[in-house]
C-alpha cells in the first residue's frame, strides 16, 4: 500500500481543498490527512477555530477520498504533524506549490524515506479562494451605504495629497446589497467600495489598485459625515452624527454614467478643491449647514471650470449643488435650506431624497 499523508489548517473546507485532496489521493492507495488542533491554529496563527476539533474531523473523514484524518498536536510550527508522519511512515508527503516549510518538511521526509512531492498547479475546478477570504466574506456586512462627498475630492488620490488638506463626505441612505441596489450604477456614489465591502474585500485597497482615491471605501465603512485628513490612507479627524444634514439632502440623476478613473488625469484647481475641503472641515465642526453648502458651492466651481455641464439650480431654498465624485455625470448633490424645500425638489423628475447613515451606537 502506497500511503500518501497531507497537512494544513484546514480551517474552513472549501473545494480547492478537495481538489488538492483528490489529486495528492491520486498518487498512491491511501490518503491521511491531518489539521492543525484548535490549540495550534490558535498559538500559530492567533485566530479561533471555526469547528471544535471532533467536528472538524468528521467532516474531513466523510470525504471520499480521505481515508485516515490525524490531529496535529505538536508545536513545531509548519510540521505539528510529525509525531503521526513518524508512526504512519508514508511513502509521500504532497504539498502545494505554496508550502512556506519545505525546507522542515524536507528534513523530516528524510527521516522516513518518504518523497517530498510538490503538486503542480492545475487549473481550478471551482474560482480560488482562501479561508482568508472566507472568513471576511462572512464577516461581510448584508447591507451597506454609498456616499455624497461635499468638498475635497481628489485629496484622497495619493499623488494628489497635499499635507493639511481635508475630504469631506457623508454615508447615505437608502442603502444597497448584493441584491437590491436602488440606485443608477456608475454614478460617483462610491460604487465600487460599497461592492468591495458587501463582498468582504478591503476596499481601501481595491479602490487604490485602480488609481483612485480611498474616499469611497473609507467612509462608506466609518458612516456618518467624516472629515478626512488627505494623505496616503485614510486618517480621520472627525465623525459627526449629521443631524443638521437631515431632511436637506437631496440627488439628481444626470442621465450620463460616470466613471472616475476615466478623469483622474484632466487638470484642474487643486488649490480651489483644498480651499472648499478647509471650508468643509470647519462647518462640520460647527455643524454648520450654510457653512457647508458654501463648500460645496465652492466644490462645484472648480468643477464648472473643468468644463462639466451647469446644473439644475433646483429653484428658492436650494443652498448649492454639486457632481458626486469625479463629476462629468452620474449623480449630483442638492443642499436644502428646509425639508419642505426638499420635498418640493423632490416632486421634481430625476431628483430623489436621502438622508445621512450612521451605523448604530454612534
Amino acid at each position: 500500500m502506497r500511503k500518501i499523508f497531507v497537512s494544513g489548517c484546514y480551517d474552513i473546507i472549501h473545494a480547492g481543498h478537495i481538489q488538492f485532496f483528490r489529486e495528492a489521493r491520486a498518487l498512491g492507495d491511501f490518503l491521511t490527512v491531518c489539521f492543525a488542533s484548535a490549540e495550534v491554529l490558535w498559538i500559530h496563527k492567533h485566530r479561533k477555530s471555526s469547528l471544535p476539533d471532533e467536528h472538524k474531523r468528521a467532516l474531513l473523514a466523510n470525504l471520499r477520498c480521505v481515508d485516515e484524518v490525524v490531529v496535529g498536536e505538536g508545536l513545531d510550527e509548519g510540521i505539528d504533524f510529525r509525531e503521526h508522519f513518524l508512526r504512519i511512515r508514508p511513502a509521500v508527503l504532497a504539498v502545494t506549490e505554496d508550502d512556506k516549510y519545505g525546507p522542515l518538511k524536507r528534513a523530516l521526509c528524510a527521516e522516513v524515506g518518504a518523497e517530498y512531492v510538490v503538486l503542480p498547479k492545475t487549473p481550478p475546478e471551482f474560482p480560488p479562494i482562501s479561508t482568508t477570504e472566507i472568513v471576511r466574506y462572512i464577516r461581510a456586512p448584508q447591507e451597506a451605504p454609498l456616499r455624497v462627498d461635499f468638498a475635497g475630492g481628489w485629496l484622497d488620490v495619493p499623488k494628489f495629497a497635499r499635507e493639511g488638506a481635508y475630504v469631506v463626505n457623508c454615508a447615505i441612505s437608502p442603502t444597497v446589497s448584493l441584491r437590491a441596489w436602488p440606485y443608477e450604477r456608475n454614478a460617483g456614489l462610491g460604487g465600487s467600495g460599497a461592492w468591495a465591502l458587501l463582498n468582504g474585500k478591503n476596499g481601501v485597497d481595491a479602490e487604490l489598485d485602480l488609481g483612485v482615491g480611498w474616499q469611497d471605501p473609507a467612509v462608506i465603512a466609518e458612516t456618518g459625515l467624516c472629515v478626512w485628513r488627505s494623505g496616503a490612507r485614510p486618517v480621520l479627524e472627525l465623525k459627526h452624527n449629521a443631524d443638521f444634514l437631515r431632511g436637506r439632502m437631496a440627488l439628481f440623476w444626470t442621465g450620463q454614467s460616470h466613471h472616475t478613473p476615466g478623469v483622474v488625469a484632466k487638470l484642474r484647481d487643486y488649490d480651489g478643491i483644498s480651499a472648499a475641503g478647509r471650508m468643509a472641515r470647519d462647518a462640520v465642526w460647527a455643524s454648520d449647514l450654510t457653512g457647508l453648502a458654501r463648500a460645496v458651492d465652492g466644490s462645484y466651481q472648480v468643477q464648472i471650470g473643468e468644463a462639466m455641464e451647469a446644473l439644475p439650480d433646483g429653484g428658492a431654498g436650494v443652498l448649492a449643488r454639486k457632481y458626486c465624485g469625479g463629476g462629468f455625470g452620474g449623480y449630483a448633490l442638492y443642499l436644502c435650506e428646509s425639508a419642505v424645500v426638499r420635498d418640493r425638489l423632490c416632486s421634481q423628475p430625476g431628483f430623489r431624497a436621502i438622508e445621512p447613515y450612521v451605523q448604530s451606537g454612534m
